[in-house]
């Protein structure tokens, strides 16, 4: 059968880069290596009809000999050896085939990161506070130390490979190593599993942790406690433990920013003649002084009462909001008293000197 020629058989052109050419070749290796198709004589000729493809081309030379003359150019070497030009990315090949440890068994891996979720209280994310949590932990067995084993007599050597934890075979012109399929890398077999963790290496316990929640968080904020998380497997370290924390609605105040909004509530005559309010804060009462002529709606600032910048120095503002009270039922007096102000009063000069009819007429 003729040979293919080798920018065919990579799925390039003649002005492929050296860069090109290497990522081609990378594809087609892993789309025929004989491991993804055990016993397919075919993927393994196509296999090996990529690396040859490969040898011919990375090579200046060969390349040169390639594009004038074909295969014949270089029937002396192409296919037998000169495979040393790319051992470096065979090297790359088998990592994102058999995964970063497939050539040397099991290795140490990091454990998962956990999530916790935290309600704390309206107060608490202003102020800042520390507490303690309960969470699930995974600690090794103390019995077994981690092995699995009743004892370290029941622990044997893997039969399929010998201990090695990895499985040699040969495809076409390599040597590949792979993770053992019966002992899945640990090169040993469990004949009598620890009666403390039933072989499982580690034991769950119930953990108890110090948190502290920096004042000014949010609601969704997120606090990480490092090595606090899932147990890492084979020597490996353990993950992290994120606390997701949820802040209670205040039945009073609300948070805008850095900034604590309320509500308070004066009557018509405290709204015209002034008025002197004590008003609650988080940080306890704190006296309001109401100008004579305040408006329904108007906001005055407290300064510094509000949330605390997080790790940063100051606070926002507790925003006032006045709102006047108009009452649904009046006394027979009350009645007598607002009509008498009703007559003795031009309400509607003052709107006119103040332009509230003008902009009202300019609506319609």
């Amino acid at each position: 059968m003729a040979k293919r020629d080798y920018y065919d058989v990579l799925g390039v052109t003649k002005s492929v880069s050296d860069e090109e050419l290497k990522k081609a070749f990378r594809k087609m290796a892993m789309k025929h290596h004989p491991d993804r198709h055990a016993g397919d004589k075919k993927e393994e000729e196509l296999f090996k009809e990529v690396n040859e493809a490969y040898s011919v081309l990375s090579d200046p030379r060969k390349r040169e000999l390639y594009n004038q003359y074909g295969h014949e150019g270089v029937a002396s070497g192409a296919g037998t050896g000169g495979f040393g030009g790319f051992s470096d990315i065979f090297g790359d090949i088998f990592e994102d085939f058999f995964g970063a440890g497939g050539r040397s068994g099991q290795r140490a891996r990091q454990g998962d990161d956990l999530r916790y979720n935290l309600t704390i209280s309206f107060e608490d994310a202003v102020f800042g506070v520390e507490m303690k949590i309960k969470v699930p932990h995974w600690e090794v067995c103390e019995k077994c130390a981690g092995t699995g084993a009743r004892s370290s007599a029941d622990i044997k050597p893997c039969e399929t490979c010998h201990g090695a934890g990895q499985i040699r075979t040969q495809q076409g012109f390599f040597t590949v190593s792979r993770t053992c399929p019966r002992c899945q890398g640990a090169g040993k077999k469990i004949t009598a599993h620890c009666t403390a963790c039933q072989g499982e290496t580690k034991k769950e316990r119930e953990k108890t942790l110090s948190i502290k929640i920096p004042a000014g968080v949010e609601n969704g904020s997120r606090l990480r406690l490092n090595s606090e998380g899932g147990l890492g497997e084979f020597g490996g370290p353990p993950g992290d433990l994120y606390v997701f924390l949820t802040v209670k609605e205040h039945e009073f105040f609300q948070r805008i920013d850095n900034h604590i909004l309320c509500d308070t509530f004066i009557t018509f005559p405290q709204a015209a003649l002034g008025a002197k309010l004590d008003v609650p804060t988080l940080k306890g009462t704190h006296s309001l002084k109401i100008p004579a002529g305040t408006p329904h709606g108007k906001i005055f600032e407290l300064k510094g009462l509000g949330v605390p910048h997080l790790n940063a120095h100051g606070a926002g503002n507790q925003l006032v909001r006045i709102n006047i009270h108009v009452p649904h039922k009046l006394t027979a007096r009350q009645k007598e008293l607002l009509e008498e102000y009703a007559k003795v009063s031009d309400e509607k000069s003052e709107m006119e000197k103040e332009g509230l009819l003008n902009k009202v007429k300019n609506l319609f």
